[in-house]
């Protein structure tokens, strides 16, 4: 397509832009409705270069045919599209081509067809590869449009076609039917000779399916050649033919591979086995056989008594459930509503195969909805569809409660219950479920219990997700009661003894059993709220469902009476509470015994689940009975639930897992007795007892007893503390126990290049070992002693050989990768490569030359200087291992090459002499003593210009390659061996003389020079030896590149870890790797490149600074020695955009990486097949895969690339790349060249089409489509023909996304992916060369049981994260996330078994998922975070989710703080959402109490921990503002030091501990430690917090507080694109502010002005250094929240920066909103955005923001009391007054906006009077109040601090009350107030910033710390942020 090929600069077709005189008319922009002429134009500019007039016909043809396919132009773009194709036309670039059609044009175009089929089909029939194949095709669909134009033509003119030409297009026409483009299998007869269908599984499965005998085919039928049983099931059933053709290929596939591993013996191959059909069986209806016994109805899967029709009957009811699942959509999300649709259909095939007959009719059974094309997706799909997005409208664009609409899961839980039956089938259209009234049901409205219409929309289903922090302790109550009872047990204990061993005292014992009445109480409340929070789902509940929650409550109010009854009559003599009880009960006797009893009743049940608990598979076994007896008795401890069974494991796993939280709870509940409860308990006491009648305010309880008030102010933040230091001990004690299996696991023991070196001996048997399929397979270790053991086993020397040409073939493959990503340069390359031939005549190790380098210069230095004995000598060479072989290879190849050269007789006998004398000398010991070694270094230099010689191989060089031999021979017969007269003895002296010396080399034939033919073997030594002779510097730093040291480091070390053997590549498990892509960048583009920012930095020159070494290496790959080269050509340019792109987050550098797994396979294809004598004549592999590869190699290549297309598929879902095509976005035309580069990519996209029905109306109709390069790019000379075609085209029941996008992304692309497995690949993510190696091994991991019990669903694998070396902050986050996906996520899969799926690179069991939802959820809001629900999902379906550390996948993360926080937002908000969501409720009631707390603690758990954190904050300075106000603090100091004990010491200390980031820190250091070395562990924990990691950690505890806090209260979570791009820009002040007001801004300004307050009116009684010191961290917090942005901010001290930020603030604080206004230009627009949430939160939400805002009251009530003029009074009247003055300014502003209103224009002097009336007033108020009330500055300040809040208190209940406040039209003063607040709020945020600005130092010192990472590589960051600019000034004066 030459309009792909032109470039940036070719301008394209849109709807608003028209092409004149352009050469081509792009055929990829033709709008939608027209799509049928694309083909056309396609044909037209692919012969355009050819035949010009032949092109304009085409053209002329596709426009005729577009008016008649839109004639009105009323599609969209029609109208643009047909101008532009008109134009064309009439200004072609030649006026003689454009005009009518005329009768030579007939005769040209027959001309053209006729040439056309010879050159490209006859010439082309014999196609054998898939290239030639794909051009075949290509040229049938050339010829057929060619056809058409011909055609149309001759009628233009009234012409025939001639005979001839007709035969040829009904061949044509006839083979094109044949050759349609494929995905892997091309299944036509034609190509049955191509490698893939060599096969004899693919044989064995495409036979087996192509049985269709014995099928009844509609009478109407007609039989085609190859007709399968997925063609009968098509036409009996109504799917779509590509539907059929998509699913064929899957089926066979899949059998075929699971066929390989079944069927051992060669001969069982051909033919289908039995093992591989019920292999596949069993998963694909292990849920659906699961569905049926749960609904107690008996499977459709019918066989047959006669046993060969088993196999057919086996298929038929495979491809019926695939064709289903492949044409369901969105149904997909929905498992159990197909395996009711499977149930029916299943039946009616059954029926329809035994020749049933209906009862009615008395015809056969037919299926209900078949007969007609695409009868299942509009009968079938299309109903249950509508529901599903009738219901999403629901949710007002995702706004709407939860409540309110069904999602998937509501609807997908409906088919859980037998009244899904009740739909019948055929379905009902008027079934309740599929009613969608506009409105919630009237049950919620009527409380008469009237049923009107509404009420037949089903509602909620089993589960209500409701907006309320409740459900933290609904679903974790086990845990909650736990904390707190320990909590009273605690207490009491402490209060009534001195140490814990007093409980065991009668008195404190009896206390302690309280604790029982307040378990009930818990359980009341639990039963409270479980009928709360399902009141919504109440119609749905099945009757034992709401049976039990009546009983449960009933239970539970029984136990809240009974057990305090029975308590008060334990005391004899009654006391408290007791006496009061008995009074009402009666006066009996005390009873002890009776509570003891009801106690142990009360127990009993949990005895028993501790007892099952013991048992797991007991506890198994009950929950997935189906006896009704066993159900009954399961009843009462949880509802019988189609997920969430089975779910306990392994003995051994729990067993591990209680130990670990019984050590963490132990040592979590003696900190907290010892050192916050007991040292509380003494004050408390004494504060109890003391009086206090003096207030400092109006005390409206004096009288009050005990100082209540101050006792929940000082135990308030300890109680906090309390309920979240869990989450440390959880972190210190995971840390531990990381670290150790992280050691086990043999982590870290490669970390260096020293270390490699040192095991490099090594890596040979562990590559072979972990990387080559065993031939013989003994015995292995297991378990921890496989870990611990460094041992392989021992190799046959027969075999050694062929081992190290296989390790040579795999680790060239691997350095060569790292070249070609310019991770190293040619020098380094050949340094690090090992001879892929082993040389047999050295018969030594090869070791790679940066082992060896140096070693030479240093042996020869040791030799000459040597005068000892030759055993010294040997000594010291050999204490060098390297050393030694470098000195045995270097001798041997110079041997080697002697005797290659020399050919001469005579000269061979002379060299054979001397060969044999030094090789006698040596043995004797005697060399040094016999030869004069100082001549060494002489033969040296001769030898190195010998090889100079040998590398150049030119015949001009003849003569001075004689001269050197002569003089070698010299040096050695003369020099070295001087003593010597071994020549002499027999010849006679006469070779003494020199004359016969130069005849003895000189003669003809005597040398072979120059060496013909020149192998690669021969090449490779020549330039092996070289390096060895010629490096001399060390090469120890060798590759210098830290990434390169870091992969081949990893990789090293993770062959010596445990992983599965290698099976060979056809043995092994086939999989697929999806990467969902929306509009994301594909290849930046130069235009990207070389666009400056405003600090003049462009992205290129930016990554040249970042990573100099690979930008030099890549100028040295592409032969530059300048950059400026590069844009003198295309294909350099082209090359420079790779580069980058590979270096950013983009789609290229992702497809590339995951394209390694092809290379891989082809390499261990090769490697698999290859005979050994290739191998060990250095066969490259890197050779074969070359066009120019032998005929004798195609075959073997052919058959590698066969067998990779069977193991492996990628697809990447391009969501919008139809759009992007027909709009000529550049995204479309990048993702092609991907396509084109990597001919096995699929792209798959929503293709969106719009088509003209009968009605005449335009309508969208919705594709999922397949599409690959019609051309590999390799096979194409001409780049202008590459082009996409379509393989497969599913039509859909209307738009994909009405879920969340990522999953509807995934889903709707998931058909089309292949294999077992299924790897997910975000967009941001990367792959090695030397990790795909490895990847069957980790395949294999689905194969073992890993707890004993389950085989793994989801294979997690950890990243690297490489985006961290760009800032501190990305170096900050890159730590945080490694140490979660290393060393977290290691010990969440083992031993707590609570490892989930955290978004990707796991690789998922593909058949396993595909049959339970796929691989994420996609309900709206509620699966925000898509990925860790598909892990949830898993673990509830009885899946295992294991870790795996052996390989690796690189990942980018945000790099710049408004990324980071943006990212951390939409994670909270998921967090918030999963809160409410049924998979955790299930999680929290269905694990065992311990496996529970894994699971609370490593989810939403450490997002409540962090809201508690910054909660404890709130409670302490709100309650030392209740102290210091109303001067209880005061009163109670001056008898007794309370306030500032341990405890609270402790409690604060524990809060600081989370707030600066040490919670996050202790894994982070422990995995670096574990990985780089404690030292380097220590270093980087240092430099970060010199960087401020505090602050970073800090800042971002207020991010996730604020969005998981404000999600569970209110919602408003949505998807926050983050942009992945290069941060090395300056945000802007208002950016900021917008971001981070609500966030942080306020919040830090509240905690503030608490701080002053407290350091106020704490001075009188305290030193103010304690008060600091004490509030510390606080201070430190509020400083974090407030400047944390600007800090971050590059250039965020720059004077120049500062003014243009501050005139971008004040434009966009003063412009008003309005409709259209975006809130960047506005902050009216953005104001009103921000509390958007408040318009759709409930009746509770409103109510709970109303209390929160009421805090800020406390402060005008407090401190209006302590003002100078009020000190004397403390009567209410005061506050009274003080409100008084709050409303007379509000009535001012009030008065002053109305009058800017109504009279600023017509009366403005009087307007300007009014306002300085006002002003003077106010002036004299208040010099009247400081002359005669003696009112001072500080009442003042103190007025400030006590209205301010109040002011911004009323603010946020008008918020909140926003209708109201409308109705009563005030809303335009609440809006000019808020403007106001937000103005104090920017200066007091701008002031400290601007101030800084002024002193330069400050913004050097910001650079140095943001950018520390970059100079520690010897970067000049500087120059970055400021220096290309000035490059920029310079070269435009110049």
């Amino acid at each position: 397509m030459d309009a792909s090929s032109s470039g940036a600069g070719q301008r394209r077709l849109t709807r608003s832009q028209t092409i004149v005189g352009d050469p081509i008319i792009d055929s990829e922009v033709v709008p939608s409705s027209l799509s049928e002429i694309a083909p056309i134009l396609r044909v037209a500019n692919e012969v355009e270069p050819v035949n010009r007039r032949v092109a304009y016909l085409c053209r002329f043809y596709a426009f005729e045919k577009a008016n008649r396919l839109d004639p009105m132009s009323s599609g969209r773009g029609v109208r643009q599209f047909k101008t532009a194709l008109r134009q064309r036309l009439e200004q072609g670039d030649d006026p003689t081509l454009v005009g009518k059609i005329r009768e030579s044009d007939a005769q040209l175009m027959r001309k053209f067809y006729q040439q056309y089929y010879i050159n490209y089909i006859q010439a082309r029939k014999s196609a054998v590869d898939k290239a030639e194949r794909a051009q075949l095709t290509k040229a049938y669909q050339t010829a057929v449009v060619l056809f058409e134009v011909l055609e149309a033509v001759n009628v233009t003119i009234s012409l025939g076609v001639d005979r001839e030409i007709l035969e040829a297009h009904n061949k044509v026409e006839e083979k094109t039917k044949i050759y349609l483009p494929y995905n892997i299998l091309p299944l036509d007869p034609e190509s049955a000779d191509q490698a893939i269908m060599q096969f004899p599984e693919i044989q064995a499965s495409v036979i087996a399916l192509r049985e269709t005998s014995g099928l009844p085919w509609p009478k109407d039928h007609v039989n085609k050649p190859d007709e399968d049983l997925l063609d009968w099931l098509q036409v009996m059933f109504g799917f779509q033919k590509d539907n059929a053709s998509n699913q064929r290929e899957h089926l066979i596939l899949l059998l075929a591979n699971v066929h390989i591993r079944k069927c051992a013996k060669p001969d069982e191959k051909t033919k289908l086995g039995e093992s591989a059909l019920d292999d596949v069986m069993k998963k694909l209806f292990k849920n659906y056989k699961k569905w049926c016994k749960y609904l107690n109805r008996k499977s459709s899967l019918w066989l047959p008594a006669v046993a060969q029709e088993v196999q057919q009957r086996k298929l038929l009811y495979m491809a019926l459930y695939l064709l289903i699942w492949g044409e369901a959509a969105n149904l997909r999300f929905m498992p159990e509503c197909l395996c009711y649709i499977y149930h029916h259909m299943a039946f009616e095939l059954y029926e329809m195969l035994a020749g049933n007959v209906n009862p009615v009719t008395g015809e056969y059974i037919q299926p209900a909805y078949g007969g007609e094309d695409e009868a299942f997706l509009k009968r079938v799909v299309t109903p249950i569809y509508n529901t599903i997005a009738k219901e999403a409208e629901r949710s007002k664009r995702q706004k709407s409660k939860h409540s309110q609409w069904r999602n998937y899961d509501d609807l997908n839980e409906y088919f859980w219950s037998v009244d899904c039956f009740h739909l019948s089938w055929p379905m009902r259209p008027d079934a309740d479920f599929f009613y969608h009234g506009t409105d919630p049901p009237s049950s919620d409205k009527d409380d008469h219990g009237i049923k009107y219409g509404t009420d037949r929309w089903i509602g909620k289903v089993n589960f209500v997700e409701v907006r309320s922090y409740w459900h933290i302790f609904r679903s974790f109550h086990r845990m909650w009661s736990f904390f707190i009872l320990a909590l009273q047990g605690m207490i009491i204990i402490a209060w009534n003894g001195n140490s814990p061993i007093d409980i065991f005292t009668f008195n404190v014992f009896k206390k302690v059993l309280s604790i029982f009445i307040t378990a009930a109480i818990l359980k009341l409340c639990q039963a409270i709220l479980e009928i709360i929070l399902s009141w919504k789902a109440r119609k749905n509940m099945s009757f034992p469902v709401k049976l039990r929650f009546i009983l449960k409550f009933v239970s539970a109010c029984v136990w809240v009476i009974v057990l305090p009854i029975t308590y008060a009559y334990m005391w004899d003599p009654p006391n408290g509470l007791s006496k009061t009880i008995r009074s009402w009960f009666g006066n009996g006797k005390a009873q002890p015994c009776l509570y003891i009893v009801f106690v142990s009743i009360y127990v009993f049940p949990y005895v028993l689940a501790s007892l099952l608990f013991l048992l797991p598979w007991l506890r198994r076994f009950l929950e997935r009975s189906e006896f009704r007896i066993v159900r009954f008795a399961m009843w009462w401890s949880q509802p019988h639930l189609y997920v969430g069974r089975g779910m306990h494991e392994s003995t051994l796993s729990l067993f591990m897992y209680t130990v670990f939280w019984v050590v963490t709870l132990m040592a979590k509940l003696v900190f907290s007795y010892v050192l916050e409860i007991k040292p509380l308990v003494g004050p408390t006491k004494d504060i109890m007892k003391i009086p206090i009648t003096t207030f400092q305010w109006h005390e409206f309880f004096p009288q009050a007893k005990g100082n209540i008030g101050v006792v929940v102010s000082l135990w308030a933040p300890i109680i906090l503390v309390y309920f979240m230091d869990t989450q440390i001990w959880y972190a210190i004690f995971s840390t531990l126990l990381g670290g150790i299996y992280g050691a086990c696991r043999r982590l870290g023991e490669i970390r260096t290049l020293g270390m490699l070196r040192s095991r490099f001996k090594s890596l040979p048997g562990a590559f072979n070992a972990r990387l080559v399929p065993l031939e013989n397979t003994g015995t292995k270790k297991k378990g921890l002693t496989a870990s611990l053991s460094r041992r392989f086993a021992k190799v046959p020397v027969v075999d050694k050989e062929r081992q190290a040409a296989r390790f040579a073939q795999m680790w060239n493959k691997i350095i060569t990768s790292f070249r070609k990503e310019d991770l190293i340069s040619n020098r380094e390359m050949d340094l690090l490569l090992v001879p892929y031939c082993a040389d047999r005549d050295l018969d030594l190790i090869q070791w790679p030359p940066f082992l060896l380098a140096s070693k030479i210069p240093i042996a020869l230095d040791m030799a000459k200087d040597s005068t000892g004995k030759d055993r010294e000598l040997t000594k010291r060479i050999e204490s060098d291992e390297y050393m030694r072989a470098a000195v045995h290879e270097c001798y041997a190849s110079f041997k080697s090459i002697i005797y290659t050269l020399v050919e001469g007789a005579d000269e061979k006998k002379v060299i054979d002499k001397i060969f044999v004398e030094v090789e006698n000398q040596m043995k004797q010991g005697q060399l040094i003593q016999n030869f004069d070694m100082s001549a060494l270094p002489a033969l040296y230099d001769h030898f190195v210009k010998l090889i100079s010689y040998l590398i150049d191989n030119k015949e001009e060089e003849r003569e001075e390659v004689v001269l050197l031999f002569i003089d070698m021979f010299e040096v050695v017969t003369k020099d070295i061996m001087e003593e010597s007269h071994v020549l002499d003895s027999n010849h006679g002296g006469s070779y003494g003389r020199a004359e016969s010396i130069d005849m003895l080399f000189a003669s003809a034939g005597a040398i072979k020079f120059p060496v013909k033919p020149v192998t690669e073997a021969w090449k490779e030594k020549i330039k092996r030896l070289d390096l060895l002779l010629t490096v001399t510097e060390s090469a120890m730093d060798v590759p210098t590149n830290l990434e390169a040291r870091r992969r081949i480091s990893f990789f090293s070390n993770s062959l010596f870890m445990v992983m599965p053997d290698a099976p060979q590549v056809r043995n092994m498990l086939s999989f697929s790797v999806l990467t969902p892509y929306y509009n994301e960048d594909v290849l930046f583009t130069l235009q990207n490149l070389d666009e400056t920012n405003e600090d003049g930095v462009s992205i290129l020159f930016y990554l040249q600074k970042i990573y100099p070494d690979e930008w030099t290496n890549f100028l040295e790959r592409l032969g530059l020695k300048s950059e400026e080269k590069f844009r003198e050509s295309t294909e350099f340019e082209e090359e420079v955009r790779l580069w980058a792109s590979h270096r950013g987050q983009t789609l290229t550098r992702t497809v590339r990486g995951m394209m390694y797994y092809r290379k891989a396979l082809e390499l261990q294809a090769f490697l698999d097949m290859a005979e050994d004598d290739d191998l060990l004549e250095g066969y490259k592999a890197a050779e074969l895969m070359s066009e120019e590869s032998s005929e004798h190699a195609k075959p073997l290549w052919r058959k590698c690339q066969a067998l990779a297309e069977m193991k492996f598929t990628y697809v990447v879902s391009c969501q919008q790349y139809g759009i992007h095509k027909r709009s000529g976005d550049p995204r479309a035309q990048d993702i092609l060249k991907l396509m084109t580069t990597y001919p096995s990519l699929r792209v798959a996209y929503i293709d969106e089409i719009e088509e003209t029905r009968e009605d005449k109306k335009i309508h969208k109709v919705y594709y999922s489509a397949l599409v690959k390069a019609a051309i590999p790019k390799s096979d194409s000379s001409a780049p202008s023909l590459n082009l996409d075609q379509v393989v497969y085209r599913i039509k859909l029941p209307g738009p994909a996304i009405i879920g969340e996008g990522k999953p509807e992304n995934q889903n709707h692309a998931i058909i089309f992916t292949r294999g077992e497995g299924l790897q997910t690949i975000d967009m941001n993510q990367d792959n090695y060369m030397e990790e795909a190696l490895k990847m069957r091994n980790l395949l294999q991991e689905f194969l073992k049981k890993h707890d004993g019990l389950r085989y793994p669903s989801i294979l997690g694998v950890r990243e690297h994260i490489f985006t961290g070396s760009v800032s501190s902050l990305a170096w900050f986050m890159s730590n945080q996330e490694t140490s979660f996906v290393t060393i977290g996520q290691r010990l969440l899969a083992n031993p707590l078994r609570v490892r989930f799926h955290y978004g990707h690179p796991d690789v998922f069991d593909r058949v396993f998922h595909l049959t339970r939802g796929g691989v994420s959820k996609a309900s709206r809001i509620i699966n925000l975070s898509e990925d860790i629900f598909a892990g949830f999902n898993s673990t509830l379906r009885e899946g295992s989710v294991t870790h795996h550390e052996y390989l690796q996948v690189g990942k980018g993360r945000d790099v710049g703080l408004n990324q980071i926080s943006l990212f951390e937002a939409k994670i909270a908000n998921g967090n918030g959402e999963q809160t409410l969501s049924r998979d955790i409720y299930r999680l929290g009631h269905r694990f065992d109490f311990f496996r529970m707390l894994s699971c609370y603690f490593t989810t939403v758990g450490f997002y409540v921990s962090t809201l508690i954190t910054v909660l404890t904050v709130y409670v302490f300075l709100y309650g030392r503002l209740y102290l210091v106000l109303s001067g209880l603090e005061k009163g109670l100091t001056t008898s007794r030091e309370f306030v500032h004990n341990k405890s609270l010491q402790v409690a604060l200390a524990t809060q600081s501990f989370v707030q600066l980031g040490f919670l996050m820190a202790l894994p982070m250091m422990m995995e670096i430690g574990l990985e780089r070395g404690f030292r380097t562990a220590l270093s980087e924990f240092v430099l970060m917090q010199l960087q401020l990691a505090s602050v970073f950690f800090t800042f971002s505890l207020g991010t996730k507080m604020h969005y998981y806090g404000r999600t569970l209260l209110h919602g408003g979570a949505e998807y926050r694109g983050t942009g992945r791009g290069f941060v090395v820009f300056h945000a802007k002040f208002a950016d900021n502010y917008r971001l981070y007001s609500r966030s942080h801004f306020v919040k830090g300004i509240e905690l503030l002005m608490l701080l002053i307050i407290y350091q106020i009116f704490a001075q009188s009684y305290r030193s103010a250094i304690g008060l600091i010191l004490i509030t510390i961290s606080m201070w430190f917090l509020v400083g974090t929240w407030l400047f944390a942005p600007f800090l971050f901010n590059p250039s965020g001290f720059e004077w120049q920066k500062i003014v243009e930020d501050w005139s971008d603030w004040n434009k966009w604080i003063s412009n008003g909103g309005g409709i259209g206004v975006s809130a960047e230009k506005s902050w009216e627009s953005w104001w009103e955005r921000e509390h958007d949430h408040l318009k759709y939160t409930g009746k509770r939400g409103v109510l709970f923001e109303i209390l929160l805002a009421s805090r800020f009251f406390i402060y005008q009530y407090g401190l209006v009391y302590h003002l100078n003029v009020t000190k004397k009074t403390k009567n209410i009247t005061i506050y009274g007054a003080s409100w008084l003055v709050i409303l007379a300014m509000l009535l001012v502003l009030k008065t002053v906006s109305v009058g800017r209103r109504r009279f600023s224009a017509n009366f403005q002097l009087v307007f300007r009077l009014f306002k300085f009336l006002i002003f003077v007033t106010f002036v004299s108020i208040l010099i009247t109040l400081i002359a005669l009330p003696h009112m001072t500055f500080q009442d003042i300040i103190i007025c400030i601090l006590a209205f301010m809040p109040t002011g911004w208190g009323i603010l946020l209940i008008a918020q909140a009350l926003r209708p109201v406040v409308k109705w009563a039209g005030f809303w335009s003063s609440v809006r000019a107030l808020a403007r106001g607040y937000e103005i104090v709020m920017g200066l007091i945020l701008f002031t400290p910033i601007a101030f800084l600005a002024w002193f330069p130092f400050v913004s050097e010192f910001q650079t140095r710390m943001l950018f520390n990472q970059a100079f520690s590589r010897g970067l000049q960051i500087s120059r970055i942020l400021g220096g290309h600019k000035k490059d920029h000034s310079s070269k435009s004066k110049e």
